[in-house]
Formats: C-alpha cells, structure tokens, sequence
C-alpha cells in the first residue's frame, strides 16, 4: 500500500477544540481569541519574561539545502512530539507558510508526513490574515509615498530615482518584479520605476517578527528608510507619518497564532521572513509567548545553518535576549551523498564513498554551531531509500566530532519515532553545556562584521566591495547605522556565494554587490550575488494540481 500523502492524513487527523489545546497550556479560555474552531490569536500580556528566561529553547537548523530537501519543520514538530511523549511540556514554534512556494514549487509547508501542524489547508492557505495585514501596511506606505511625490502642498521633495521601497504581494509573479508606475496622465501620479517583491521580503515582516511589544514596532516601522530628497536628506517612514496607520493594520497580526500538530500537542505560528534576504525565522513574540507557556521550545531557522542558525544567533537572540540550550542540525543521507557529487537525479541511490566525501558540509555546520557556544545534536532525517552502512557512516563521522546522531523517523512514525532524538536533545540540554554568544560585537564596523561572517562561517578567504557597495558603506555611516547586524544575502544552496560548489569549498572569497538598508528591522543586507525577492513560478505549477470539489473537499496540497 502507499505512503498516504500529507493532505491525505492531515484530512484524517482528528483536531480538538482551539480551546483544549490553550487550557492544556493553562490559558484561560475568556483570553483565546477564535478564529474559528482550530485556530486562535494569543494575546501578548500572556508572556512573562520570567518564565521566558527559565524555559529552554531548542533550534532546529540543517546542513546545505539540496534540490531533494532536508525536512526541517518535519524535523521540528516530529522532536516537540516526541518530547511530549517523554513527558515534557513543549511547544513548537514556527514561521507561516507563504502562499507564493505553496502555489509554486512547495505545494505546502506544514510538516509532513505523521508530523505535520493542523488545520493544514488552512495554515497553508490564508491562515489567520497575518500575511495579508503586513501586505497592506507594506502597501500603505507605497502609497504614501507616491502620494506625496504628487502633492503640491506636503511634498517632502523627494527624488523619485532613490526610492528603495517596493509594493509588495504573496504571490509568485515575475512580470511585476520591475514596472513602470504613474502612467495615463497627471490625475494617475508621477511616473517612475517600481516593483513588487513578495510578502515575506518585505521590511515589514522582519519588523514585525523582530518587534518585542507595539511600541517598538511603530518606532521600527518610523525608522523604515525610503530614499532621499533632492538634497540629499534621508526620508524615513515616520516622515510621512505612516508608522501609526502601519502599526493599526498589523494590530492583530502581531500576535501569535494557535494550532495544535497531529497528536494534539500546542504549535504557534508566526511571521514568515525569507532567509536568503531577511533573519528566517518566526517572531521574537511568538517564540516568547512559547517559552512564557512551555518549558521546552522547538523552533527552526530557514535554510542551512550558515544562513538561518547565523541569522537566528546573531540577528533574533541578540535582539531578544534568548540564549538557545541546544541545537539540531538536521541531515539526511541523499543530501550527503549529493554533497559528495552524486547527480540530484540519483541522490535514492546508494552511494557510499560519494557521501563519505559529502560529509564535510556537515562537519563545517557542526563547527559553526558551537562557534556560538551551543551544543548540536544531528537528526538523520530518515528516507526509505537510505542504507543502513550509509547511516552509520553519519552517525560514525559524528562521533569523532564530539556530537551524537541520531535516527529521526518523525514522518514516517510521528512522535513514537522521535524519541529516541528527544532523549539525545534533553541530554545535551541537562547538560547545560551551550554557553551562547555571538558571533560578533555589534561595535565592529561594518566591514569587520560582515568578514567575521565571511571568514568565520563561510570560510572565505575575505571579502571584494563593488563600487556600488562602497558607496553603500559610506550612506550607511552617514546614517549612524554602523552598530546594527548584518543580515547576509547569499545562495542558500553553498557556504560560498556560487550555488555550484557544494559540500565545503575552499579557497574562494566573498564578492558584495551592494549593501540595502533595513533601519526598522536593525539590520543591513549585504547582496552576494543574485537574490530573488519576486519568485517565478516554474514551468509547471503546484496551483496545477489542486482543486476543491463540491463538498469543499481541498485536493492537491502536499
């Protein structure tokens, strides 16, 4: 018989009362805000900084993501599962998925297999309207913008050709990623280049997921940078005034939402940035209200751990004040083996000496992760096609570096087979043997900062400026904006910025194109090559196969 798909069982999943799942956290029922049956609003004044600082968080990360996929939030809720099933009272916190990859080439983000968060079809559609209330305050601005550019009485004087802020829309589109606005007379506008990005680059859902209560959100949005005047004076967002109509748009959807997994067991979601271009990782609040409500917390960073582990350390924890107990690298052995240099179209096939060679890709995420001070556990996500010589292979290579690996067969068993990987985690955590710091002190220059990435995680062998990039550098100190992070922008799919060069190259340097302004979210962004922030849709669709019959039966997600 086959494996029944994602959608298959999260249909037959039987989902309790929104309010059962908050009462097993000790939430009163009155404070619960409904958006239905199986899903709900948490209200901020139920996080206590006490108990934040008491709970232990858990970071699920992985090696260099491969074309077949690693399995991260499966990963991640299989673990809270089988913590649960030990015993311990544990929630697992993650982002929300966007509609462009579920329509494009994902098809779903909410798990998978028998470890998966519920109502599925409802979180990976429009959920609860966070994505779309942070797509209209992104707008609003757009529109303020322009607005004023029109004006003859409020004009600001602003130079149309510095504009750096775009619309935005959750959708894959490439047609609208460059446009021309403002045509069809003066009654429309000013013309002048635009475009969209997707809703999860957009600075508004970094904010949004980095913002530790409402006012630190309108001040985050007030300090949006958009470009400068003809004088060449900065125009933030609160030059418009648009902090306080942003921050009433996003009034509810700055709270974090409340869905249970498969068996029942407490999941928070919320916020969705990208991790190639923004932090990755869900919102400061949610994972606060997790740790003010459990007293464990799963959590996972987007993409490799050179990306969203970084990002999350240096960007989230610091921001926060979170201090991580222990990390999860997870690793299966079709990406070791393509790594290795096995073709992606033979990655199901053993290959042993091939993921001997992959292996390193592993070990240099496993190096980074304790840079930081904290301990790593590595999950061998489990597929059908391993071998068990390949498995201990890993877990032999593990060994050696001073780190226990583990099968996790969460998709396959949900918590029942990820026991064994929560043992390992809680060992590591009763240890207490992470000791988190960050990688740099937001005092360093720019430079020095994005070099210690450089050199530190990537293992480049330094850094090359652009002229663009200089100039970049130089508005930036100019700005007073020499003490925030860095939020590195590069190819997800290498340590360097060359897709091409897989497992852990060597001998290669870094090259910044430019470097963007995010002064709301607190961080810079340098670009490392080409990185889309308006997917294409490819050539055939998710959106193909799905459907909904009569009876309001959904088809075709996964």
């Amino acid at each position: 018989m086959a494996f029944p798909s994602d959608l298959e069982i999260a249909q037959k999943a039987t989902l309790l009362p929104i309010f059962t799942i908050a009462e097993r956290l000790g939430v009163d029922p009155e404070v619960v805000e409904p958006y239905g049956r199986t899903k709900a609003k948490l209200p901020l004044t139920l996080i206590d900084q006490k108990k934040v600082a008491k709970s232990k968080l858990i970071l699920v990360t992985a090696v260099s993501p491969t074309p077949a996929g690693e399995g991260k939030t499966t990963t991640s809720i299989g673990l809270s599962e089988g913590l649960n099933k030990l015993g311990k009272k544990t929630v697992v916190v993650l982002r929300e998925p966007s509609l462009g990859p579920v329509f494009g080439m994902k098809g779903g983000a909410a798990g998978g297999g028998y470890a998966q968060v519920v109502p599925m079809e409802d979180i990976n559609l429009h959920f609860t309207g966070d994505f779309s209330a942070i797509e209209k305050a992104n707008n609003l601005l757009s529109a303020l913008l322009d607005n004023n550019i029109q004006s003859r009485t409020h004009n600001l004087g602003i130079d149309p050709r510095t504009i750096k802020w775009k619309r935005v829309m959750d959708m894959n589109d490439r047609s609208l990623r460059d446009i021309t606005i403002g045509l069809g007379g003066t009654g429309n506008g000013i013309p002048r280049q635009d475009g969209f990005n997707i809703t999860p680059a957009s600075e508004v859902m970094a904010i949004l997921c980095l913002a530790t209560d409402f006012e630190d959100l309108k001040k985050r949005l007030g300090d949006i940078y958009i470009g400068q005047t003809f004088d060449r004076a900065p125009i933030y967002a609160r030059d418009l005034k648009a902090q306080g109509a942003m921050a009433l748009l996003l009034k509810d959807a700055i709270k974090p939402n409340l869905v249970q997994t498969l068996e029942n067991n407490p999941a928070i979601l919320h916020g969705g940035p990208f991790a190639n271009i923004a932090q990755g990782v869900n919102s400061v609040l949610a994972t606060q209200m997790g740790l003010s409500l459990g007293d464990y917390v799963v959590t996972e960073a987007g993409f490799g751990a050179d990306l969203g582990a970084e990002k999350f350390f240096d960007i989230k924890c610091r921001a926060a004040g979170l201090k991580p107990s222990a990390a999860v690298i997870v690793a299966t052995v079709r990406a070791m083996r393509y790594h290795g240099g096995v073709d992606v179209k033979e990655v199901n096939s053993a290959a042993p000496d091939k993921l001997k060679a992959g292996l390193a890709n592993l070990g240099r995420h496993i190096e980074n992760i304790g840079k930081f001070g904290v301990k790593a556990v590595v999950a061998i996500n489990h597929f059908p096609t391993d071998t068990e010589e390949e498995i201990e292979m890993i877990k032999a290579y593990c060994k050696n570096l001073g780190v226990e690996a583990v099968l996790a067969q969460g998709f396959a068993k949900g918590g029942a087979g990820m026991t064994d990987l929560a043992e390992a985690v809680l060992r590591v955590v009763e240890s207490n043997a992470s000791d988190f710091k960050p990688l740099y002190d937001l005092a360093l220059p720019i430079k020095a900062k994005i070099e210690r990435i450089a050199k530190e995680v990537y293992r480049a062998d330094g850094v090359d400026y652009t002229g663009e990039a200089e100039l970049a550098l130089r508005r930036i100190t100019k700005l007073g904006l020499d003490g925030v992070s860095i939020c590195m922008a590069k190819t997800q799919y290498s340590f360097s910025d060359d897709k091409s060069l897989r497992a852990a190259p060597t001998g290669f340097r870094i090259i910044v194109r430019d470097i963007e302004i995010a002064a709301g979210a607190g961080f810079v962004v340098p670009i490392c090559g080409e990185i889309m922030r308006m997917p294409g849709l490819p050539a055939v669709p998710a959106a193909e196969g799905m459907d909904i019959d009569a009876n309001g039966v959904i088809s075709g997600l996964s």
